[in-house]
């Protein structure tokens, strides 16, 4: 029997063929006196994972210790279906822990989410981790830069393919624990470089070497780990930018106390990493680095140079300012040889006045500097990688930015033939995997 009136929830990510049912089906074996429920979700019309459950243990689809999803994916259109689920669980059985296997391709962070407030399944669950199962050859060949295979998996109800590279990034910067898998098919080196990735990716996440998903089922329930106050802020790349401008911020406002800041910052900053410690991933070669600038970049330059980046750049993400643009927000993110950029709101500067102002009186610290002439746009890229070269890519960076003269000339020309979204949630791809032959 439980102890408090909210079951703890563990939701177990992980790409196709990773291992998380194999983990699944251990966990279940080795429970000791937990009484465990399972909610497994499928892409397809019969739903595998969920009979490899019943198979491999005492839980039964038909008596309702299994619960199944097909058919659909339980991170979009599915996630009704999700929270009626575990609700019904919840009135009709009587277990102590709950497990969420979501499809190999679901992103683990909407899931998360219906359990962390506002709805009938948060009063009764608290999120206990998410736990990613990585593949640990395939995320080792995946970010090899001596040559990246050209994966991809099928989009939850879409049409298309989505790059592998981005659902295995996705999953382990949103995991509080990483069960790196299938440690017995990569070299003690391999493995210590994808720990190191893993480390850039998401600090602070519980790495759990397993070979055959065998992992003691202490490490994984019964630890509190996850924090939804903090948890969409806690990914690597995310940390460093954050970290990044409140330093600027602080900067600024020590010289605007010394009176020696005009207010306008058209971003002379060295795009580097100033947080004062190394990074223990660096040992294993990998590495990362701020790009911060108050000045837009042309769209056909920075367009041609993000869809080309150096194969020593894993991860890249962070916000762009680019001419041509100047209401829409842009966030870049690329992930192995995917890349894309995205509209995601509007600058808060392109606003009618009366808003600008209720959200500046709303959020007195902005975490970064109001410019006087152009707001909050500006552009935070964080670059995590192996062995780049960051003075060569700054300088690559810097030579997109306008020039003097482009600054000073009229921008109307740079609306025609922009590659980049004019709206918010609108994409445009900039990289994307060669289909394998």
């Amino acid at each position: 029997m439980r102890s408090t009136d909210e079951t703890p929830v563990t939701v177990l990510s992980g790409s196709l063929g990773a291992g998380k049912t194999t983990l699944l089906n251990h966990l279940l074996r080795n429970a000791g006196e937990r009484t465990i429920a399972v909610l497994v979700n499928d892409m397809g019309e019969l739903n595998v994972d969920a009979e490899l459950v019943s198979e491999q243990s005492d839980l039964s689809v038909a008596d309702g210790t299994v619960a199944e999803l097909s058919n659909g994916c339980i991170c979009c259109e599915l996630r009704d279906d999700l929270e009626t689920a575990v609700v019904r669980l919840a009135r009709e059985r009587d277990f102590d822990h709950l497990v969420v296997e979501p499809s190999g391709i679901s992103d683990p962070a909407p899931v998360a989410r219906l359990f962390t407030g506002g709805s009938p399944a948060a009063a009764r669950y608290r999120v206990e981790s998410v736990v990613a199962v990585v593949d640990a050859r395939l995320f080792a060949d995946t970010f090899d830069a001596d040559g990246t295979p050209s994966k991809t998996v099928a989009e939850g109800g879409e049409e298309g393919t989505r790059p592998i590279s981005d659902l295995l990034v996705e999953q382990v910067e949103f995991a509080d624990a990483v069960v790196l898998n299938k440690c017995d098919l990569v070299s003690d080196a391999e493995r210590e470089r994808v720990e190191s990735v893993v480390k850039a990716l998401r600090p602070g996440a519980d790495i759990i070497p397993a070979t055959y998903a065998e992992v003691d089922a202490d490490e994984l329930l019964g630890v509190q780990r996850f924090d939804p106050q903090s948890a969409a802020e806690a990914a690597g790349w995310r940390r460093m930018l954050d970290a990044a401008e409140r330093e600027d911020a602080a900067e600024a406002d020590a010289e605007g106390a010394e009176g020696g800041h005009d207010g306008h910052d058209h971003g002379d900053h060295s795009g580097h990493d100033h947080d004062g410690h190394s990074h223990p991933q660096a040992a294993y070669g990998v590495d990362s680095f701020t790009y911060r600038r108050r000045r837009p970049f042309h769209p056909g330059r920075v367009a041609e140079l993000l869809s080309d980046l150096p194969e020593s750049v894993i991860r890249s993400k962070g916000s762009m300012w680019v001419a041509g643009r100047e209401e829409t927000h842009l966030t870049y993110s690329q992930a192995g040889p995917s890349a894309y950029v995205e509209g995601s709101g509007r600058w808060i500067a392109s606003l009618p006045d009366f808003e600008q102002d209720a959200y500046r009186r709303n959020r007195s610290d902005l975490g970064f500097e109001w410019d006087d002439e152009w707001g909050d746009r500006r552009t935070g890229l964080v670059f995590i990688g192996r062995e780049m070269d960051e003075e060569g890519l700054v300088a690559a960076l810097d030579d997109c930015l306008l020039t003097d003269e482009e600054m000073a000339a009229d921008w109307d020309a740079f609306e025609s033939e922009n590659p980049f979204p004019d709206s918010p949630g609108d994409r445009t791809t900039l990289a994307e995997p060669t289909p394998e032959g």
